[in-house]
């Protein structure tokens, strides 16, 4: 049977096999760090055969919104390059994604418009949501501008999409019944600036 070694004890192992010994709060701190560092090799920070560092999720999914949108008017007929690319384009464009959407939008003659969770299905369209819509021209327009284009002339950045998106998020949310309600600015002394 093993005897349970003190912390004393700990303090004073055997300086012929392991060195001088080392205080108790040591030890402990040199077998976590001897178990970390157990199979691994130095970091090379400075050597060429590191691959560069991952994109970011958003970096990631803006590159591909970019991809799309770039296939999306080269399969127009005529096909449209990115540069004679407008606002008319990216209406099309934000429209012909409704077919993909997942969000079941109520028509205004729908038994059930207005209502957060219908306690049945029915026939409404499955459209893209509106904060997808943003989140998607909110890339599109980033995109836009890394990819040489000026911010004067962002198809993505116009009034008309900033209309257009106003209006599908006002039109879903009395066909969903879910309130938008904007956001109360504070004030220095922290009370809404709304409240007179």
């Amino acid at each position: 049977m093993q005897k349970d070694i003190t912390k004393k004890e700990r303090g004073h192992l055997r300086a012929d096999a392991y060195g001088p010994p080392l205080p108790s709060h040591q030890i402990n701190l040199k077998c976590h760090i001897d178990v970390i560092d157990i199979g691994k090799e130095p970091a090379d920070h400075g050597s060429s055969r590191d691959p560069p560092p991952s994109p970011s999720r958003y970096e990631s999914q803006k590159r591909r919104d970019w991809l799309t949108f770039g296939q999306y008017l080269r399969n127009q007929r005529p096909p449209v390059h990115i540069s004679r690319c407008n606002s008319n384009q990216v209406l099309e464009f934000l429209r012909y994604l409704d077919q993909f959407g997942k969000t079941k939008v109520h028509l205004q003659g729908c038994i059930f418009y207005g209502q957060p969770e219908p306690p049945a299905p029915c026939a409404c369209p499955l459209r893209q949501a509106w904060g997808s819509l943003d989140s998607l021209i909110g890339r599109l327009r980033a995109a836009y501008e890394e990819n040489g284009g000026s911010p004067e002339s962002n198809p993505f950045a116009t009034n008309v999409i900033r209309v257009y998106l106003r209006e599908v998020k006002e039109c879903q949310a009395k066909a969903r019944g879910i309130p938008y309600k904007k956001k109360k600015k504070a004030t220095k002394g922290g009370e809404d600036s709304s409240s007179t």
